[in-house]
């Protein structure tokens, strides 16, 4: 049996004239952020030209800035910006411009606690790989703290990845503990694994803050020890002198420096009537070692 006749195609769609309302270049500003995106890549990875790179994501985040495409995903243009982004990053950090980065960033999301996680993770990794990790202490803090984000996948991983290389390289162990303790992102055993490092780098610290005292005390002593050394030897060296100028004097004025010398350190009184037979002993005393400093069996053989 026979079908029916086939009925008649369908009229074609009349076009419905844009309202004067609708934003007629919105496709085209997505079309051109995603060729420049592709074009930046191609610029930083095949031609390694940096600086072009880094002109051509600016170019492509200020179209992105000029107006949204409504037929578009709402995420789809945020993950164009967090590619560019990504991109941008990695230029200034071969460019050697990596103090640069965070400022950059933030100038096309305005907030700390705005910026995507996979651009947030890669700049603590920047800044922890050159020694500056606090740089970013106070942009994560403010990214933790937000109540959007802590619904979100990455949160956890951002929250270990600051543990790691933000809070315990800076010595921040109070903080550090108090953000595990407070986080729901943890569970029980990862908050035990994460307070153990903590409890790990707090004895670690006290172990250096231990020995850099013992270190200062080892060398404030060593200090004082050859501060004494100098001393004796300054002593001995004037004591040397002293002897040898007061052997080198007549005897009458050895008697007379050696009576100044008792006056001076051991307060001795001549003309007390208790002291004239220290006088006779002292004469006595110097009278033989005159005559041993004089006699023959001191002197040096002359050789002709």
């Amino acid at each position: 049996m026979r079908s029916g006749a086939p009925s008649p195609a369908a009229p074609p769609r009349a076009l419905v004239p844009l309202r004067s309302s609708e934003p007629a270049r919105a496709a085209p500003v997505r079309s051109a952020a995603a060729a420049l995106l592709e074009e930046a890549a191609d610029l930083l990875v095949v031609h390694r030209d940096f600086g072009a790179a880094l002109r051509t994501c600016e170019r492509a985040c200020r179209a992105l800035a000029c107006g949204a495409p409504a037929e578009e995903p709402a995420g789809a243009s945020l993950e164009v910006k967090c590619s560019l982004c990504v991109v941008g990053i990695q230029a200034l950090a071969e460019m050697n411009r990596w103090r640069e980065v965070l400022s950059w960033v933030l100038q096309y999301y305005q907030a700390p606690e705005k910026l995507p996680p996979k651009v947030l993770e890669l700049c603590v990794l920047l800044y922890s790989k050159m020694q500056e990790p606090a740089a970013m202490l106070e942009v994560v803090r403010a990214w933790l703290q937000d109540p959007d984000n802590q619904g979100l996948p990455e949160y956890r991983a951002l929250v270990e990845l600051h543990l790691q290389r933000v809070l315990l390289p800076l010595g921040c162990l109070s903080e550090a503990e108090e953000l595990v303790v407070d986080s729901v992102a943890f569970s029980d055993e990862q908050r035990l694994d994460a307070l153990q490092a903590i409890s790990t780098a707090r004895e670690q610290q006290k172990h250096e803050h231990s020995g850099s005292e013992e270190a200062q005390k080892l060398n404030q002593e060593g200090s004082s020890s050859h501060k004494f050394l100098s001393l004796l030897m300054s002593l001995r060296r004037l004591w040397d002198f002293v002897v040898s100028h007061f052997f080198s004097l007549p005897f009458k004025k050895s008697l007379v420096a050696a009576l100044i010398l008792c006056l001076l350190v051991a307060r001795f009184d001549p003309a007390s009537p208790s002291s004239l037979p220290f006088l006779y002993k002292l004469a006595h005393i110097f009278h033989r070692i005159r005559e041993a400093v004089s006699s023959p069996l001191c002197q040096l053989p002359i050789q002709n």
